[in-house]
C-alpha cells in the first residue's frame, strides 16, 4: 500500500494555458499604436487567436517534442539513390503549419499594416519554438528579393504569401504554398561574402546557370528553394536554387551532414554542395550582395523580434514564478531585492519589444525617411537587443532557483536558444561596422535617426544628455572602428529611451532612463535605484 511522505505545497501553478499575445501589455499597446484604427480590431483578434494557440499546453508539448527529437539526414534511399532529405518529428510539421497558417511568411509585404501585424505574431511565436521561426523568417524576407525579377515573383510570391503549409517537395507550379531559405556562408569566408568561391556558369537558357561549390550553413534544408550567392562571370551574383525542377526531377542539392548545434535543435542546419546544380539568376550579375541585402535586413529585424520574444517568455515565466512562490514568510515578488531584479529584466524586455515593433512600422511606411532610419536602426538594434538576450534569459532562469535549471521548466531551452540571434545574419562586429557604413555613406540615415529620437527631446534630462553625448562622439571619428560596438550600443539605447519616454508609462520610462542612460544601475540585473517605482514596472510584465 502506497504511503504519503509529504504534501506538495508552495509550487507555482503552470503558466499554460494562457494568451501569449493578449497578456502582453507592451505588445498589445505597440500594435494599437502602429496600426491604423480601421485595422486594429481584426489584427487584435487574429493575434489573440495565435496567442492562445502559442500558450496552449498542446502546442507547448509539440515544441518540447520537436526539440527533444531533432531532425535526421537521409542522403540515400535503400537502393543507393540520392534523396537528400531531412526527416523531422511530426511535431515540427504541426508547429510550422501553425506558423505558416498564421501568416508569418510572405503575406506582410502586400497588406496594409502587414509588417506590424506579422512582427507581433512572430514575436509571439518565437516564445514557443524558435526553430520553426527560421524558415518563417527566411520565407518572409525573400519576397523583396524576388520582386527584382518580376517573372520569378509572379510564380513564387503567391506561394510564399500562402497560409498553406505543404511539406512535400514538388515543382513550384504544383504547390499551393512554399518556403524559401538563404545560403551565403562558406567554409573559408563566414560573413566575408567576397571570399565566396562557388561558381556559376551560364547555360543556354536565358537567366539559367549551373552552380559548382558549397554552402557551410543552410538552415531549413527541406525548403522549396534557396537564394544563394555565387561567382558568375560578371562577379558575385544572387541565384534562386529550387529543390525540385520543373520536370519533377530533384535538383543537385547535395546534403552532406547536419550541424550538431547548441540550440535551435528542432530546426535542421545543413552543409550542402552544388555539383551541376541548376539555378536562376536574380538581379544583375555582379550585384549579388545588393540584390540580397533586403533579405538580410529583414531577417536581421526578425533576430531582434525573436530575441525580444525569448526575453518576454523568460521574464513572464520568472514573474509568474515569483508571484506564486513564497520564501521566508512572503511572496518572492514582494521581496524588495527580487522586485528589483524582476523590474530590471522587465525593462530590458519592454525596451526590446518597443524597438522591434517601431522598426516593423518603418517597413510598413516604406517612405524615404523611414527607410533611411532603418539603415542605422536595424543593425544597431540587431547588435544590442540580441546581445542582451542571453543575460536576460539566464537571470530569469535563476529567479526560479534550481527549478529553472531543470528541463521541465522550459528555461534551459530558452537559455540554449538565446545566443542564436546574435550569431545569425552577422555577429556583433558585423552589425557595429554596418552602423559605421551607414554613417559614412548615407547622411540621410543619421538625419532620420536624429529626427526620430528628437521627438522626445525635452521630456527627460537623461535622454537629452545621452543624445548630446552621442553627437559629441560622432563629431570625433578618430579610431572610430575600434569604437564601433560602443556607438552601436548608444544608438540602440538612445532610440529605446526615446520610444519609452514617448509611449511607455512614466514609471517605465523613468526607470529606463535612470539605469540605461543615466548610469544609475549595477553591472548585473537588480541594481536599479530603490527610489524608482519598481512595483509598477513588474506589474506591467505580469501575465494575467
Amino acid at each position: 500500500m502506497a504511503g504519503t511522505t509529504h504534501t506538495v505545497t508552495n509550487q507555482p501553478p503552470p503558466l499554460a494555458p494562457y494568451d501569449v499575445y493578449g497578456t502582453d501589455r507592451v505588445l498589445v499597446d505597440a500594435v494599437e499604436r502602429h496600426l491604423a484604427p480601421e485595422l486594429r480590431d481584426e489584427a487584435h483578434a487574429s493575434l489573440a487567436e495565435l496567442g492562445r494557440s502559442a500558450g496552449s499546453a498542446q502546442v507547448r508539448e509539440w515544441a518540447v517534442q520537436a526539440d527533444e527529437n531533432p531532425p535526421r539526414l537521409r542522403t540515400h534511399d535503400r537502393y543507393g539513390h540520392r534523396v537528400d532529405e531531412v526527416d523531422f518529428h511530426p511535431a515540427w510539421h504541426r508547429l510550422l503549419g501553425k506558423g505558416v497558417g498564421a501568416g508569418l511568411t510572405g503575406a506582410a509585404w502586400s497588406r496594409p499594416g502587414g509588417q506590424v501585424r506579422r512582427a507581433a505574431g512572430f514575436l509571439v511565436w518565437s516564445q514557443v519554438d524558435a526553430g520553426t521561426c527560421c524558415p518563417l523568417s527566411m520565407t518572409h524576407a525573400a519576397v523583396p528579393v524576388l520582386r527584382t525579377e518580376p517573372g520569378l515573383a509572379a510564380v513564387w510570391e503567391p506561394l510564399l504569401a500562402s497560409t498553406l503549409y505543404e511539406r512535400e517537395l514538388r515543382p513550384a507550379g504544383e504547390k499551393g504554398g512554399a518556403l524559401l531559405g538563404m545560403g551565403m556562408t562558406e567554409k573559408q569566408g563566414g560573413s566575408d561574402v567576397r571570399a565566396i568561391t562557388s561558381v556559376a556558369q551560364p547555360l543556354a537558357e536565358t537567366g539559367a546557370y549551373e552552380l559548382t561549390g558549397h554552402k557551410w550553413f543552410c538552415s531549413a534544408p527541406m525548403s522549396d528553394g534557396f537564394l544563394v550567392l555565387a561567382q558568375a562571370p560578371g562577379g558575385l551574383t544572387c541565384f534562386l536554387v529550387p529543390r525540385v525542377l520543373a520536370d519533377g526531377s530533384r535538383n543537385r542539392f547535395l546534403l552532406q551532414r547536419l550541424k550538431d548545434k547548441l540550440g535551435n535543435r528542432s530546426n535542421a542546419s545543413a552543409e550542402v554542395e552544388f555539383d551541376g546544380t541548376w539555378a536562376r539568376r536574380v538581379g544583375e550579375e555582379g550585384r549579388g550582395m545588393r540584390t540580397i541585402a533586403g533579405m538580410v535586413a529583414a531577417t536581421r529585424l526578425d533576430c531582434v523580434l525573436g530575441s525580444a520574444g525569448l526575453m518576454r517568455q523568460a521574464v513572464a515565466q520568472a514573474v509568474h514564478h515569483c508571484a506564486h512562490r513564497e520564501a521566508f514568510g512572503s511572496k518572492l515578488a514582494d521581496k524588495p531585492l527580487m522586485r528589483n531584479v524582476l523590474a530590471d529584466l522587465a525593462l530590458e524586455s519592454e525596451a526590446a519589444t518597443v524597438l522591434g515593433m517601431r522598426l516593423a512600422a518603418a517597413y510598413d511606411d516604406g517612405g524615404e525617411r523611414e527607410s533611411a532610419l532603418l539603415r542605422i536602426a536595424v543593425p544597431a538594434a540587431k547588435y544590442w537587443v540580441t546581445k542582451r538576450c542571453s543575460p536576460v534569459v539566464v537571470e530569469a532562469a535563476e529567479c526560479l532557483g534550481g527549478n529553472g535549471y531543470v528541463e521541465e521548466s522550459g528555461m534551459p531551452r530558452l537559455v540554449r536558444e538565446s545566443p542564436l540571434g546574435s550569431v545569425r545574419e552577422g555577429a556583433g562586429n558585423i552589425q557595429a561596422l554596418d552602423v559605421l557604413r551607414a554613417l559614412q555613406r548615407e547622411p540621410a540615415a543619421l538625419d532620420a535617426y536624429l529626427r526620430e529620437v528628437g521627438l522626445a527631446r525635452g521630456a527627460d534630462h537623461r535622454l537629452d544628455a545621452a543624445i548630446k553625448d552621442l553627437l559629441t562622439e560622432l563629431a570625433d571619428l578618430a579610431g572610430v572602428e575600434a569604437r564601433a560596438r560602443r556607438l552601436a550600443e548608444r544608438f540602440a539605447l538612445v532610440l529605446q529611451g526615446s520610444l519609452l519616454v514617448r509611449f511607455a508609462p512614466p514609471e517605465v520610462a523613468d526607470a529606463f532612463c535612470a539605469s540605461r542612460l543615466g548610469g544609475e544601475a549595477g553591472a548585473t540585473f537588480g541594481g536599479l535605484p530603490h527610489t524608482l517605482d519598481l512595483g509598477a514596472v513588474v506589474e506591467r510584465a505580469r501575465v494575467g
